[in-house]
């Protein structure tokens, strides 16, 4: 694979990298754009988070969005619903639908995708297990239809997994690779006896922030992750960069960021999980370059000093 360029500036004292690859991906953005179609609706109503993103939140509750869950009662919510991009089950989409109701699915196509990899693994008669972190919305939609279905999300839940048979597996699509292949691998050796049936569903906008961090971890010592503190892909881009030896920081926004965290950096790079608006990257891109000059000052102030006194 080419890699990609890493925007690069030296800024005073520090060098800042921007990744090549990051922030809010296709599915999250129409998700997005959808919604900010209906603001203009009387009674309009998500059902859970849009995206794991508070600024995009606050930017819905002010437009007089409300929030609900799938599994609220549907009878006494009218106007508009919109499903989120991570998805729902068919059950789910069943039970909202009604005349007095317009359902609007943004649902991400490569979420829907990895419902058809499920449901085509189920017909063939595999047993059906879904790498990826219980609860999540795309989780809990992936197997809402199919009680019999084994999240694995730690090598341990593979003890869950049936010993003999077929067996199915898909991925919550924001999962790094790498971490998948592991755990496919593992099952296909705790289960030697059982037919392993592996679809690869995680998308190719987290696979290319994977990637694009880890180039970022060659060069940098630290990493600045801008994303939800709710957010699955960000998390595992934080996950990454520690698992790669790299120090990193997860913010939400320029506020976030701490001077003291450059002190001992000469190499900072930046990147973003899938939810995060692009301005809000920039936005703390241009906070670190205003640190980075804030630093080259104090050192200057500093050997100032050190001449006087000697």
């Amino acid at each position: 694979m080419q890699r990609e360029k890493i925007r690069k500036e030296m800024i005073g004292r520090l060098n800042i990298h921007l990744a090549s690859h990051y922030g809010m991906c296709f599915g999250v953005r129409d998700a997005l754009a959808v919604t900010r179609n209906t603001y203009d609706e009387n009674e309009v109503t998500v059902l859970g988070q849009l995206v794991h993103n508070p600024l995009v939140s606050q930017e819905l509750i002010e437009n007089g969005i409300k929030e609900g869950e799938l599994k609220d009662p549907p009878t006494n919510t009218k106007g508009t619903v919109i499903i989120t991009a991570h998805g729902a089950s068919d059950s789910d989409r069943v039970r909202w639908s009604s005349p007095q109701r317009k359902v609007v699915d943004t649902t991400c196509p490569l979420v829907h995708k990895a419902h058809q990899s499920l449901v085509s693994l189920i017909d063939s008669g595999f047993f059906p297990v879904v790498i990826g972190k219980k609860g999540h919305a795309e989780v809990n939609g992936l197997i809402g239809d199919f009680p019999q279905a084994i999240v694995i999300e730690k090598e341990e839940d593979i003890f869950d997994v049936p010993y003999e048979g077929k067996i199915g597996i898909v991925s919550q699509t924001t999962q790094p690779i790498d971490r998948v292949n592991e755990l496919v691998q593992r099952i296909r050796s705790l289960r030697n006896n059982a037919e392993v049936r592996f679809i690869d569903t995680v998308c190719s906008p987290t696979k290319n922030r994977q990637e694009a961090v880890k180039n970022l971890c060659e060069v940098c010592d630290l990493i600045v992750v801008v994303g939800g503190s709710n957010s699955n892909n960000t998390s595992q881009l934080v996950s990454t960069v520690e698992r790669l030896g790299c120090r990193a920081v997860q913010v939400e926004r320029p506020e976030d960021i701490i001077l003291d965290w450059f002190t001992e950096t000469k190499a900072v790079g930046v990147t973003a999980g899938t939810s995060t608006l692009n301005e809000t990257v920039i936005s703390v891109y241009e906070r670190i370059k205003v640190i980075s000059e804030e630093l080259t000052v104090k050192d200057r102030e500093y050997l100032g000093k050190e001449r006087i006194l000697c």
